[in-house]
């Protein structure tokens, strides 16, 4: 019975500090500003499905000229991808169909891009649509920035 019990409370503590590590990553991912809940589909077809297949749930922040993504459900401290600004080329956007409607957060718009060759899709709200196509356009002289 007392073995019962202990095991019982080093399972229960370590949830409880897998859950206080990932809340302390999300902080210190946030920590600097600059961030957006943005939802990654990477290396789609040309043209994709909307079978809802795919999608990895993150967060993304601006880091100079780059954008930096983080996975949700990690522990890694280090970005998945980082997006150059100069190499990003937007192909197009469009609402949530079928499934995906589903697997994305529910005011999300897709935004169809290149990076470097390799087609990707990044579903994230209005709002941070907005400023992300704003960062965009706001590079520095001499840069190309295609945005469609």
């Amino acid at each position: 019975m007392i073995l019962a019990l202990t095991v019982c409370g080093i399972v229960v503590a370590l949830v409880v500090v897998g859950l206080f590590l990932f809340g302390l990553r999300r902080r210190l991912i946030q920590r600097s500003g600059g961030t957006f809940d943005c939802s990654l589909r990477w290396d789609v077809a040309e043209r994709s499905d909307a079978n809802g297949k795919g999608w990895s749930y993150g967060v993304a922040r601006y880091n100079g000229d780059r954008i930096e993504w983080f996975r949700v459900f990690s522990y890694a401290l280090r970005p998945r991808r980082t997006l150059e600004r100069s190499r990003i080329e937007v192909a197009g956007r469009r609402l949530p169909e079928g499934e995906e409607e589903l697997a994305l957060l529910s005011d999300a718009v897709i935004l169809a891009c290149v990076h470097q060759g390799v087609r990707l899709e990044l579903a994230m709200s209005e709002d941070a649509l907005t400023g992300f196509l704003a960062w965009l356009e706001a590079a520095p002289p001499g840069q190309r920035v295609n945005v469609a």
